[in-house]
């Protein structure tokens, strides 16, 4: 309906006489008020950037000013650094020649070489005249090149470094020498006798270094006429760039055609009603969506608004030009929101610009959208903010949390014991109220803990009976739901509480409990579509409750399983005093394990041990390695050994659960094995990938021993090794898992220096050691953690005795002799027959089968032992001998006297052993 001047069409391009609002010049007008009105300020600087940036001739010009300003200044620097370097040398061989003649020439020179210490003598009237002359060095020196002088006295009568030999020949040395000093000139001249005969030399020298300086003053000076070039090449840029900008408007020809083409296009294809209103109040443009919301006449341009039939709210809105933002207007049968603005806000003409918008269609929807976008936006938080853990009870209270007050006033949960305890639930079986929460805490609903039963006219009996949600939209009128408890109910409905919705929670077929949602701010029951959203978001809820409810009996299933697994006492010994502790992770079961083991000889083993991850398999797992672990020690295995057939045993797990499809193999498996001996003191320590151990000496210093890392349990291929510790009594050694010490926000380097920390200043006892140690665990640990604290103790002397036996058959009755002169001691003198029988089988064994040197040592501890210690690495075995035998009785008594006997072999040969109960 509308074109521009100069454009073919329908509509005169006539305005009114006076001032026109000029459409068609209207965007050149806005690029003349960026240049001189007050925009100017804001567009000039990126007009600028853009000149200066080359995209136009300015720039162009000023980008070569640049290059040559840039040119010209490194041709000075490099010249000037060239010329510079030049003098600075010839300034110093002509510095260093004439203060070495000089001092060579000087009176009583020629005499001080002669005297019987020239140093004396030279040395300051040297450092004189280098001071004086401001040089390096001047050194003086005979025609051997010894130094009499140097600024170093340390360097006098050192050989000279430089060239002799022309000197010595009476002619005079310049050179360049990289010398202590740096780069440096200098210069030999001869001391010449009376007869002509050089009897010295003098050389003094000067750095590069110290020469010159013309360039720190001439340099600032190139680089400030270059600064000065710069800013004027600017400058004139700026000039040049404000002239183009002022005659052109800040507009090119290809800009200015393609907006004239563009202004026409969108005016009249825009879906948004456009009318421009001049400053006396009349139509001067109206596009074709205007005309259409309006109903304007044809004729209507030039003519007053208030002529044109509109409503008299909007005429006079459009004829005042006052500010209006989305003002709602009923034109005919239509709602307009009108947008409206002053044309003179950024230095145009007088009058201004209207836009309208139909939203009558859009009202209508945006009240749905709404209401559909809060209903989406709850059950999102819900599948967000319900079910973030995996305890049965905060999850029903994050969906009472989610649907008060955004759904419902009041929301409570009800589930059945057996949910709650993980078990599958029993219909019949009352309900328990588990989770509530209102608009306000004074409600006559049932409280949190209750038992409650409905009788089977009630809402929520009905909905459990149907498992389908059961909606009661006016209480007042539902004697069903009155009949459970009258008195109870007229509570509630005095409490303002009007309407009901009653969701049962079903998990597959499953029934779980029932979810109620209760009414009483608003005037309106709940509806049919609140229904339906109501069994979404329960629907969503229960699958988390579900979850939950089984992770609760999987959970507790494996804690049994663990418990049962661990150590629940720990044995009778006096090598160690023990304390531990252990703490399961809060995401679920592990397979951390500890143990206490005594062996022979009054020796005790500790092991910590650690299964990678979580759940039944894990803590099915610890058990294995820990049976494995109690039967490989009664071995009497080293460490390292030890070790090293559990490491195959969990290879052949993995093997045997890589073939079982169903199987879960070993992921990952650490230990840490020790022995501890209390008669040598000394501990024996091998680990698996595990992380190494504590040390806590009687004066309280805290040490981490260097025990190598073996690789984990299960990769095999790769041998362990042990490190022999030799702790003092009243040490104690920490063992520990890696859930002690590690976790997502710290490394293991971090967890051990907070470790260290807490050791230092722990008790004494292994009950406070323990408990400082776990003051370092993580805040909420991730993993589970088992520390286990042994301080020692020592057999002192009174309690051990040893004998070296010759290999003869009649050391054997000495044995027996000693043994119990020093049982009498001891007051053990009923074990004196049952001792002598013993150790006779035992020593006679290792004189006629073993091998030298043979030792006996008796061992008084909880009990009497017994150990025959000789070189054979060959280990008797307990038979029956036949009645013709004339030997193979002597272990079978020994094993009939005493309460346990065994062979531990050690690294020079092997020692057999028996121990006694004592009286």
């Amino acid at each position: 309906m509308v074109r521009l001047p100069g454009r073919t069409g329908s509509r005169s391009a006539h305005r009114p006489h006076g001032r026109r609002l000029e459409l068609a010049s209207g965007p050149a007008r806005r690029a003349r008020g960026r240049v001189g009105h007050g925009h100017s300020g804001r567009d000039r600087p990126s007009s600028l950037r853009s000149a200066l940036g080359g995209r136009s001739v300015a720039g162009q010009v000023f980008l070569l000013q640049v290059a040559i300003v840039v040119l010209l200044v490194a041709a000075a620097v490099v010249a000037l650094v060239l010329q510079v370097r030049h003098d600075t040398d010839e300034e110093a061989r002509n510095r260093s020649l004439a203060v070495a003649e000089t001092f060579a020439n000087a009176p009583g020179v020629r005499e001080a070489l002669a005297a019987p210490n020239p140093t004396a003598v030279l040395q300051p009237r040297a450092e004189a005249a280098r001071k004086e002359a401001h040089v390096d060095f001047v050194v003086v020196m005979n025609t051997r090149g010894i130094r009499y002088t140097h600024p170093k006295p340390d360097r006098i009568g050192k050989q000279f470094v430089g060239t002799l030999q022309p000197a010595l020949a009476g002619r005079t040395v310049v050179e360049q020498v990289d010398g202590t000093l740096g780069p440096l000139v200098q210069a030999v001249v001869p001391i010449r006798a009376p007869d002509g005969k050089v009897v010295g030399l003098v050389s003094a020298g000067i750095t590069t270094r110290n020469v010159g300086g013309l360039a720190d003053r001439q340099l600032p000076v190139v680089l400030g006429a270059a600064a000065v070039a710069l800013a004027l090449a600017t400058a004139g840029t700026a000039l040049v760039t404000r002239r183009l900008l002022r005659q052109t408007h800040g507009l090119g020809p290809r800009e200015m055609t393609r907006m004239y083409e563009h202004h026409d296009a969108v005016l009249h294809s825009v879906r948004e009603g456009v009318i421009i209103v001049g400053d006396d109040g009349r139509l001067l443009l109206a596009n074709d969506e205007a005309q259409r919301l309006l109903g304007l006449p044809e004729d209507a341009e030039r003519r007053p608004v208030l002529d044109l039939g509109l409503p008299p709210e909007t005429a006079e809105l459009l004829a005042s030009g006052r500010i209006a933002t989305d003002e709602v207007h009923l034109v005919g049968d239509r709602l307009l929101a009108i947008n409206q603005r002053p044309t003179d806000m950024p230095g145009g003409p007088s009058g201004s610009v209207a836009t309208l918008r139909d939203s009558t269609e859009l009202r209508a929807l945006s009240g749905r959208a709404e209401k559909a976008r809060e209903r989406l936006s709850l059950l999102y938080d819900a599948g967000v903010g319900v079910g973030t853990t995996l305890d049965v009870t905060r999850t029903a209270e994050e969906l009472v949390q989610v649907a008060v007050p955004r759904f419902a006033d009041f929301a409570t949960v009800d589930l059945y014991d057996a949910v709650l305890a993980g078990e599958d639930p029993d219909p019949g079986a009352a309900l328990r109220r588990t989770a509530f929460a209102g608009i306000r805490e004074d409600t006559p609903l049932y409280p949190l803990g209750q038992e409650i039963r409905f009788i089977p006219s009630t809402p929520q009996a009905l909905g459990l009976k149907s498992r389908r949600p059961v909606l009661e939209p006016r209480l007042d009128a539902a004697p069903g739901w009155q009949a459970q408890d009258a008195e109870h109910t007229e509570r509630v409905l005095a409490s303002g509480i009007h309407s009901l919705i009653a969701v049962p929670v079903r998990a597959g077929n499953l029934l779980l409990g029932l979810v109620s949602f209760w009414r009483s701010e608003k005037d309106e029951p709940f509806d049919s579509e609140e229904l339906a959203l109501a069994e979404e978001l329960v629907a969503r809820a229960a699958v988390s409750i579900d979850n939950a409810r089984r992770y609760t009996r999987e959970h507790g299933l494996a804690v049994t399983l663990q418990r049962s697994l661990l150590p629940r006492s720990l044995p009778e010994q006096n090598a160690l005093d023990i304390a531990h502790r252990y703490l399961p992770a809060q995401a679920g079961v592990g397979g951390d394990w500890f143990d206490v083991l005594p062996l022979s000889g009054a020796r005790v083993a500790l092991v910590v041990g650690d299964v990678v991850g979580h759940g039944l398999h894990a803590a099915a797992t610890m058990g294995r390695l820990r049976t494995a672990v109690s039967n490989f020690s009664a071995l009497d295995l080293p460490p390292e050994e030890l070790l090293g057939l559990l490491d195959e045993l969990v290879g052949r797990i993995d093997q045997d659960e890589t073939a079982d499809s169903s199987g879960v193999p070993v992921t990952g498996a650490t230990c840490l094995y020790a022995v501890y001996d209390p008669v040598s003191r000394r501990c024996a320590v091998a680990r698996a990938g595990h992380p190494p151990p504590a040390v806590v000496g009687p004066d309280g210093e805290v040490t981490f021993p260097e025990v190598p890392a073996g690789p984990p349990l299960g990769l095999g291929g790769l041998p362990f090794e042990t490190a022999e510790l030799e702790l003092a009594e009243g040490s104690r050694l920490v063992l520990y898992t890696d859930g002690l010490v590690m976790d997502r926000e710290r490394n293991i380097d971090a967890g051990l220096a907070e470790l260290r920390t807490a050791l230092a200043s722990a008790g004494e006892s292994p009950e406070d050691t323990c408990r400082a140690a776990l003051g370092v665990r993580p805040s909420r640990p991730v993993d589970d953690i088992a520390v286990l604290v042994a301080r020692t103790r020592a057999l002192g002397s009174g309690q051990v005795a040893e004998w070296d036996v010759p290999g003869e058959a009649s050391a054997v009755g000495d044995v027996r002799a000693a043994v119990s002169r020093r049982l009498v001691e001891w007051g053990l003198e009923e074990l004196t027959f049952t001792t002598e029988l013993i150790l006779s089988e035992l020593v006679t064994n290792a004189i006629r089968y073993g091998g030298e040197p043979i030792r006996v040592r008796v061992l008084c501890d909880r009990c009497l032992i017994c150990e025959v210690f000789d070189s054979s690495n060959t280990s008797p075995h307990l038979r029956y001998a036949a009645t013709t035998d004339e030997g193979g009785r002597g272990l079978f008594l020994v094993a009939q006297l005493a309460e346990r006997w065994g062979t531990r072999y050690t690294p020079t040969g092997k020692a057999i052993w028996a121990e006694q109960p004592l009286p």
